[in-house]
């Protein structure tokens, strides 16, 4: 007989509910932008992923990617070189991201000025 918490829709709202650790990894801090690296669903160089993404170390850039495949988001290719060579590419669950973290992506950049321009008022207030 089957569990009846798994027959019941995810709540990311539920503290409890694994759809909330999932939210969480396409949310953090860097996986939109492997996510927007990768989007074209051709295989990437570890080295190009690092040096598109501005910022980002090589160990959260591993672990962060680690998390991702776990997560069934992306596969990773060695490739035996010296040094060796490691692709990353984005499995159709990872392709599936695209669409929704593309619009987040585009909603942040055209709205950059006015979130800057709100927080700048904000921190400018005399009440705070």
């Amino acid at each position: 007989m089957p569990d009846t918490a798994q027959l019941l829709p995810a709540d990311v709202l539920d503290q409890r509910c694994p759809s909330r650790i999932a939210l969480r990894h396409l949310t953090d801090r860097w996986t939109p932008l492997i996510v927007t690296v990768l989007a074209s669903g051709e295989p990437v160089r570890f080295k190009d992923l690092k040096t598109t993404i501005q910022g980002i170390s090589p160990k959260v850039l591993t672990e962060t990617l680690r998390t991702m495949e776990r997560d069934g988001l992306v596969t990773r290719e060695i490739t035996a070189s010296v040094p060796p060579r490691v692709d990353y590419q984005l499995t159709p669950l990872g392709l599936s991201t695209v669409e929704p973290l593309t619009a987040l992506r585009l909603w942040a950049e055209s709205h950059v000025s006015e979130i800057e321009h709100n927080r700048a008022a904000y921190d400018s207030s005399p009440q705070r």
